[in-house]
């Protein structure tokens, strides 16, 4: 049984680490500092911390001025309030002007569970792909969220990272290689390849293994890096398998799946079936109600990727 860990709980504990080696590292929040796990930072390093209280936009107006004066700002709040109430001062202040400030939201996606849809942000990584000169990230588990955060610290740049709230199974290890803007193959097959990224990442690699009891060899590709794409190996198992599916807790407009059907489309065309959330918001209920009812379970990749192997016929 696999190690059930939020990767919002990783976050606090990463930047505890990241507090003792680099001390330009400064976090802010906006007044969720508990939920976020940012509040463990703030405990060891007060002098490190603010609280900017609900006030999201000026929150981002800081951190691009804490930049300017060479300290390395991890924002947090939910993703809602993060990358929608704070978009224009993204856009503007910290992209526009090329700032080394890191976006790390929590609370995304439907798996957010009761709170309900005004809080499920399903928008987020559309909003910020858009976005010139910014970076994507979403990792798939605990373990590589905290990869993820100690490579943040060292790239140059504006930065968002996508994280959950609810516990999900630790799939990778410690000694797995990480590098930001490769994705990682988790698993091989001539059939068709599964895109895939943040919680659904696991659901894919079950959705592989039952696909395999069929007679169908699925390669599993773990996506983390959402922009820029690793287009390399996109095409490279797009060639492969003739058939591509991708999976994401998102919405099907502007996420993983729109920018690996471009690629695709401009590169190496073949079948692509997408798994997300198609037009519509979130509603409250428990994450494994949600992710039935928004058809992101190992049976839905199952249909989507017998679509895709089909439509190569």
């Amino acid at each position: 049984m696999a190690e059930m860990v939020a990767t919002r709980q990783a976050y606090g504990d990463a930047l505890l680490e990241l507090g003792e080696k680099n001390k330009d590292v400064v976090v802010l929040d906006a007044d969720l500092s508990k939920s976020t796990t940012t509040a463990k930072f703030g405990k060891k390093y007060p002098d490190r911390f603010f609280n900017m209280g609900v006030a999201e936009a000026n929150m981002m107006n800081t951190a691009a001025g804490l930049a300017t004066c060479g300290k390395i700002p991890f924002v947090s709040s939910f993703s809602i309030f993060a990358t929608g109430r704070a978009w224009e001062q993204i856009r503007n202040t910290i992209c526009y002007s090329g700032l080394n400030v890191k976006i790390v939201a929590t609370h995304s996606g439907v798996s957010v569970g009761p709170d309900g849809a005004s809080h499920q942000c399903i928008e987020d990584l559309s909003l910020m792909r858009t976005i010139p000169t910014m970076t994507v990230i979403e990792p798939c588990d605990a373990v590589e969220t905290r990869k993820a955060i100690l490579a943040a610290v060292d790239y140059k740049g504006p930065l968002y990272i996508r994280l959950g709230r609810a516990p999900v199974p630790v799939i990778t290890k410690k000694e797995d290689p990480y590098t930001m803007g490769k994705a990682t193959i988790l698993r091989t097959g001539n059939d068709v390849a599964i895109i895939a990224c943040g919680a659904l990442v696991v659901n894919s690699l079950a959705a592989a293994d039952m696909l395999s009891k069929e007679g169908i060899e699925a390669s599993v590709v773990n996506m983390h890096t959402v922009k820029p794409i690793d287009q390399e190996t996109l095409v490279k198992v797009a060639k492969q398998t003739k058939a591509v599916v991708t999976t994401e807790q998102h919405v099907l407009d502007g996420g993983l799946g729109s920018a690996v059907a471009s690629i695709l489309a401009r590169i190496f065309p073949v079948p692509v079936e997408m798994i997300g959330i198609d037009n519509r918001f979130g509603q409250s209920g428990e994450p494994d109600i949600l992710f039935r009812e928004y058809h992101l379970l190992p049976e839905d990749i199952i249909l989507a990727a017998k679509r895709a192997v089909g439509r190569k016929k």
